[in-house]
């Protein structure tokens, strides 16, 4: 059967009502206990934050505000203009899980933190197509160096969240480190030879109600 078309969207303030309605419903339908993040997790100095002690009404008030204010980035993927799909992809410097983690060439780094695919909607090409528009955006901020830390072994979706090193490897990636814990850090060079187009963009889709 041939798949609906994907259409790829950038986040932005006047997409926040689909952001909220697509993780307060089928984003996390099979999987409700990690609802509450709303993708905050990449956002906090873990040093400096217990993320366990966070609400979902704190991280949910964190969203609007980053969102309103250009500070989260990220893509959402429609089909038949609903939310199915969302990739959580940024500049590394605006992730402050990362702080931790010092990297000589952070400023060239557009890291990739999390993919959320509705439940009917995986393996049908939504993660393929968010991860071509990211490693996209990325090339036209000037970023020379797309970067994930996918599981080696992730038995399970929800563990597959960072996305499945299969998916990585199919587009480009190549293995830079492997950490101890099963974390594997992939990396692609951006630009000349490895450049990918903009995605198409279809009509804007009408935005969705949160509830």
């Amino acid at each position: 059967m041939t798949q609906e078309a994907v259409e790829i969207r950038s986040l932005m303030p006047e997409l926040l009502p689909d952001f909220l309605a697509y993780f307060e419903g089928d984003a996390f339908a099979d999987n409700p206990k990690w609802r509450s993040c709303y993708c905050q997790f990449p956002l906090v100095d873990h040093a400096k934050v217990v993320w366990i002690e966070r609400t979902a009404e704190q991280n949910r008030a964190a969203a609007c505000e980053r969102i309103g204010a250009q500070r989260m980035q990220g893509l959402l993927a429609y089909r038949d203009g609903k939310p199915v799909g969302w990739c959580h992809a940024a500049p590394r410097p605006l992730m402050d899980a990362f702080a931790g983690e010092p990297d000589a060439q952070a400023d060239r780094i557009g890291q990739i933190a999390c993919f959320v695919v509705a439940k009917a909607h995986r393996r049908s090409g939504v993660a393929r197509a968010l991860l071509d528009a990211a490693c996209a955006a990325f090339e036209r901020a000037g970023l020379t160096i797309a970067e994930a830390t996918p599981l080696a072994q992730a038995d399970s979706d929800a563990k597959a969240h960072y996305g499945p090193l299969s998916l990585y490897l199919a587009a480009g990636f190549s293995i830079h480190r492997t950490e101890s814990d099963g974390t594997v850090c992939v990396r692609r060079r951006l630009g000349g030879d490895n450049a990918v187009p903009a995605p198409t963009r279809g009509p804007a889709a009408p935005p969705a109600v949160a509830g």
